[in-house]
């Protein structure tokens, strides 16, 4: 089976890093992964084949789409784009369609992706299995109903299926969208997009680091870095203040996107004890390693800290609710503790880290984490060959 995956990330890389753990599941079939935001440098299995648009972004305040290549218009990036994209389609006759997030969002891509959905239902193009792959919760909108109608309105007329990756014990997406009834097409929750530690990775790793048993690893992260120093920036200062106390090692991850100045104010700080990157190919045999995690609540991160079971502090990014959501819902399981806005001072971050690596070592919640592979073996089930 031949496979278009479509994936736009226009300010973190969250929703890229997901896409590709569910392009590795798809091991029986070609897949095309096509992406359109600054390209991220990953290893990608034979199988998958990378296809990039120009790429186009978007700032902190979400004010608008802007290229990453400063000499191109906006008007001419996206001609670019939709020429590639409908091209790609008439060469490449694939038997499925998927389509990350929209409609529930990236409206800002109707006038690349309608052109080939409308073609596709009408014949024009070779007829293709269209699927919504979608996260556990959805932000807030400023025009919920205008929203959940033109959602319910596309949905049903352009897709085949809706995939939602989570497991409806712990989240159902009726909490952030309300016209589920009004979807005609099925349903499918497939449980959460995570992937796993290499065996025996803690300890032997942790022995890599040259980190004793009766020293304390705290891995803190912020996700790809555009609002991490919030977190980060106090969080040294506590470290700072535990070191002696606790032995305490911290090996922190800023993320791809931190602005350089931010980056470089933190990793001035380094030492033999705290350790100051953008990014490691690692990361899950990090928290299998940690003691701590200390980190925003995004999706792919909240699953590495149950995929490990490693201790957690999470700050919800304020921005929108979805963090807040997820965050409250490990902290229900007993999976993380919160961070709120007003703990972001050494002080109180300090002691909310002592408290943290006095409680249980692990924890194993029960939650389904096979989303790649179920999502796979459902595609695989779904179109027909």
């Amino acid at each position: 089976m031949k496979i278009i995956y479509y994936c736009q990330y226009i300010w973190g890389v969250g929703h890229f890093f997901r896409t590709l753990e569910i392009c590795r599941a798809l091991t029986d079939h070609e897949v095309i992964l096509v992406a359109g935001g600054p390209e991220v440098a990953v290893d990608l299995p034979v199988h998958v084949r990378p296809f990039h648009l120009p790429g186009l972004m978007t700032d902190r305040n979400y004010d608008g789409l802007f290229p990453t290549d400063a000499g191109r218009t906006l008007e001419e990036v996206q001609l670019e784009r939709k020429r590639q994209l409908y091209t790609l389609f008439e060469k490449q006759r694939p038997d499925a369609f998927i389509i990350e997030l929209y409609p529930f969002g990236r409206k800002a891509f109707r006038f690349e992706l309608d052109p080939v959905l409308a073609d596709i239902q009408s014949g024009r193009l070779h007829r293709t299995r269209v699927f919504c792959s979608l996260r556990d919760i959805l932000v807030e909108k400023s025009d919920p109903a205008d929203y959940e109608a033109r959602v319910v309105k596309t949905l049903n007329r352009y897709f085949d299926a809706l995939l939602i990756h989570a497991d409806p014990s712990l989240v159902t997406i009726d909490l952030t969208f309300s016209r589920v009834r009004d979807l005609k097409p099925p349903i499918v929750y497939t449980g959460y997009i995570a992937a796993r530690p290499p065996p025996d990775a803690g300890r032997s790793f942790r022995k890599k680091l040259g980190i004793r048993e009766s020293d304390r690893l705290v891995v803190a992260s912020a996700g790809s870095g555009k609002a991490g120093i919030v977190l980060l920036e106090p969080l040294l200062e506590a470290a700072a203040r535990l070191g002696d106390e606790l032995a305490l090692h911290l090996h922190v991850f800023t993320g791809p996107f931190m602005p350089e100045e931010e980056f470089q104010l933190l990793a001035s700080r380094s030492n033999n004890r705290l350790k100051v990157r953008r990014f490691t190919s690692r990361f899950l045999s990090y928290l299998a390693a940690a003691d701590l995690s200390v980190s925003m609540g995004g999706y792919n991160t909240s699953m590495n800290i149950l995929a490990t079971g490693v201790p957690a502090l999470i700050w919800p990014y304020p921005g929108d609710r979805e963090q807040g959501i997820r965050a409250g819902r490990m902290a229900q399981l007993g999976a993380a503790g919160v961070i709120r806005d007003q703990d972001l001072r050494p002080e109180p971050l300090a002691e909310l880290i002592r408290q943290k690596l006095q409680g249980p070592a692990r924890s194993s919640p029960r939650v389904d984490l096979e989303g790649a592979r179920n999502t796979a073996r459902w595609i695989h089930s779904a179109v027909p060959r």
